[in-house]
């Protein structure tokens, strides 16, 4: 991949400071199938009118921060087949929110940008009022104030007390690869103030910390460019139907450093290394006599058959604890030979018990 494939497709609302659709060299291998229908998009200052509603009839509108949405009073009775599913994406500055919801856009979501916290519950009732018409909305909340942040937790309890089916999904990334990219762009940080990009970056993570604790699925982009968080979302929200449990199965090189998105992470440089066959080192864990060396070596095949089976105990109770979402990180050194052979094989396992799986192989190709 070149330096110019790994840049953003599209900067939009650069007055408002917000993320832009970020890039990154080298990348992940994925794996995965996807799915894309026509949506519509709501941006700020927009018209946010949902299908199938009458906003003209007698209601009053209200403009918060350029986002126009009905702000009538709560409709009694509505069937609760009707309350339409909801995805909150939130997140740094710089790490994709802009390129995530576009993904969910793709997808068919009604996408409202830079949406007040204040008015997630308006925009949910607006749904449910479209008689099925808006059926999944998707919010980019920018958190970028301590009450911003209280009234999406005013909301969020809201959205609970109605039993609406929400999830949150926060686009994560490291200091470094946001400095990059808030300097490749040549603007501020939303929270710098007159202080450093840096500064900025620490206040917004401080802000975030609690709201990323609550997310339900955390994407790491530091790594990552526009095409393979596109990947990664489309692994997510794709299906026609909610799996019970979606697993992410990820090869790396300890020497690139741990995956922050990880929820689980094995170790596999307990076996011997392909690099040191002079006739294997040019290849990788995806070939078949990589893998076969690999699995040939002692403790290989028992540490797969344990490993899987401890991971059917934790996905009973990620299941019991309403988790959706996990990454399973399998590294080596340089994350070219075991670890790629042995996150193949333990997707494949995966995959027959049910689990929906999706590989990413992090840092193949990278040396």
């Amino acid at each position: 991949m070149t330096e110019h494939d790994a840049q953003p497709t599209a900067q939009r609302d650069q007055a408002h400071g917000r993320d832009q659709a970020h890039g990154g060299p080298g990348g992940d291998a994925v794996r995965h199938d996807t799915g894309r229908t026509d949506a519509g998009r709501t941006d700020t200052g927009r018209d946010t009118r949902l299908p199938g509603t009458d906003q003209d009839a007698g209601q009053d509108t209200g403009q918060n921060n350029g986002a126009q949405v009905s702000t009538g009073s709560e409709t009694a009775g509505v069937p609760e087949a009707a309350i339409p599913e909801l995805v909150i994406i939130s997140g740094m500055s710089g790490a994709g929110r802009s390129t995530a919801a576009k993904c969910l856009e793709d997808l068919g979501w009604f996408v409202v940008d830079n949406l007040p916290p204040a008015l997630i519950p308006t925009m949910v009732e607006l749904g449910a009022r479209s008689q099925g018409n808006v059926a999944r909305i998707a919010v980019v909340v920018d958190v970028r104030g301590r009450r911003f942040f209280d009234n999406l937790r005013e909301s969020l309890a809201d959205l609970d007390t109605r039993g609406v089916t929400r999830r949150i999904v926060f686009l994560e990334s490291s200091d470094e690869a946001l400095v990059r990219r808030f300097e490749s762009v040549r603007r501020p940080h939303p929270l710098q103030g007159d202080g450093r990009i840096v500064d900025g970056i620490a206040a917004e993570r401080e802000l975030l910390r609690e709201l990323r604790g609550d997310a339900d699925l955390v994407i790491d982009t530091s790594s990552l460019n526009v095409h393979e968080l596109r990947a990664k979302m489309d692994a997510q929200f794709a299906g026609e139907e909610e799996p019970e449990l979606r697993a992410t199965v990820m090869s790396f090189g300890f020497k690139y450093g741990l995956p922050v998105d990880a929820d689980l992470v094995a170790d596999m440089r307990f076996l011997p290394n392909p690099h040191w066959v002079p006739e294997l080192r040019p290849y990788t864990g995806l070939n078949e006599e990589v893998a076969a060396y690999v699995f040939n070596q002692p403790g290989a095949k028992e540490f797969l058959d344990r490993y899987a089976e401890l991971l059917r105990l934790i996905a009973a109770g990620y299941r019991r604890e309403g988790k959706r979402y996990v990454t399973i990180a399998i590294g080596c050194t340089g994350g070219k030979h075991r670890s790629v052979a042995m996150s193949e094989k333990l997707a494949a396992r995966l995959a027959a018990e049910g689990v929906e799986t999706v590989v990413v192989h992090r840092d193949m190709g990278r040396e």
